[in-house]
């Protein structure tokens, strides 16, 4: 794998954690890398069939790792959160995304079927409560989930707020970032069809789930380079045309992300307005730590202060010096004392 393919990969694996911090910052150290002890695949509906993973303690609290996106998958780096002698760490991919199958699959794929596919997998581990800990669209779907079953709810730990409000998306879709990341944004505008002060994410879905191979590939790299362009407080180079050439590999995550988390916006993420945080007293009495970047272009701090002042107990903690990305230092180091703190 060459030097640009290896960028394009960072930056998948990027916007799959959400990120790749500044190197300049010291870093508290993660723990030890760790294999999964056991992997499986469940079915969850006649046509979905979703892969999980599980690593850590095998009769450890169990906490389960929501992966961002919609779009994203699981990954080892996650694993390295939690205190691995304390959790049972279970992870799985989305419908659609990552190994589960099929690949891409929009039908039966929704906000609620989510929620329903974590208490599935809650039930099959026999877990009575379940740690919840997300980030981006996984804080979305975390919310969703403790909200619907806060008795199986024992903690929330999540990072970079995301309720999916009309005010977020104009925020993502019509140039919120452009008071900050211009040239980004511009870039983005300039791969659609016309000239508009908004990218439709519809547009781009229905894009990238054309026959039109020229146009599935404008609009997945626009997205890709869009998206981690304004991702983390230091701007780091891509090569999203040389991801793109990677059929077998990154071409993949690039589809997943663009076709799905543009499905998902398109449908407002099947979720009313105003939702989770109308919501948000179901989880009172239940601890909950928010972790947002001060410079977030994604995910403001505006979204989860809110969220903040809506849980009765909840801590908020913003990372100074700290973008979107979940490996920016403060932004790591905050939520392994979110974890530390629950051991």
């Amino acid at each position: 794998m060459n030097r640009r393919i290896v960028l394009c990969a960072a930056a998948l694996a990027l916007l799959a954690a959400s990120g790749c911090g500044s190197a300049k910052q010291e870093r508290m150290p993660l723990w030890p890398n760790i294999e999964p002890y056991e992997t499986g695949r469940l079915r969850v509906s006649d046509l979905h069939e979703i892969y999980w993973e599980r690593s850590g303690a095998p009769e450890g609290k169990p906490v389960y790792v929501l992966h961002g996106g919609p779009g994203a998958h699981s990954l080892p780096y996650y694993r390295r959160f939690f205190n691995p002698r304390v959790f049972q760490i279970v992870q799985h991919d989305q419908r659609g995304a990552g190994q589960s199958t099929p690949f891409l699959e929009t039908r039966e794929n929704t906000t609620q079927d989510l929620v329903e596919d974590i208490e599935r997998l809650r039930r099959k581990f026999g877990h009575d409560k379940i740690i919840i800990f997300g980030g981006s669209w996984g804080s979305t779907l975390g919310l969703a989930y403790a909200e619907t079953y806060p008795e199986h709810t024992a903690a929330l730990v999540l990072r970079g707020i995301f309720t999916a409000t009309a005010e977020e998306l104009e925020h993502y879709y019509c140039g919120g970032s452009a008071y900050f990341f211009p040239e980004t944004f511009e870039s983005l505008q300039a791969a659609m069809p016309e000239a508009a002060r908004c990218v439709s994410p519809d547009t781009l879905y229905r894009g990238m789930v054309s026959g039109d191979e020229t146009l599935r590939k404008r609009y997945a790299i626009a997205w890709l380079e869009y998206e981690a362009g304004i991702a983390h407080a230091e701007p780091q180079p891509i090569d999203a045309e040389a991801g793109w050439r990677d059929e077998n590999g990154w071409r993949r995550g690039m589809l997943s992300l663009g076709v799905l988390e543009n499905w998902y916006m398109s449908n407002r993420c099947f979720l009313r307005e105003g939702q989770l945080i109308e919501d948000a007293g179901r989880l009172a009495g239940i601890p909950v730590t928010l972790v947002n970047g001060r410079y977030d272009m994604i995910c403001p701090p505006l979204f989860a202060t809110r969220v903040h002042r809506a849980i009765p107990g909840s801590k908020l903690v913003i990372a100074e010096l700290s973008g979107h990305s979940m490996t920016e230092p403060r932004i790591e180091a905050a939520l392994l004392e979110a974890m530390r703190e629950l051991e």
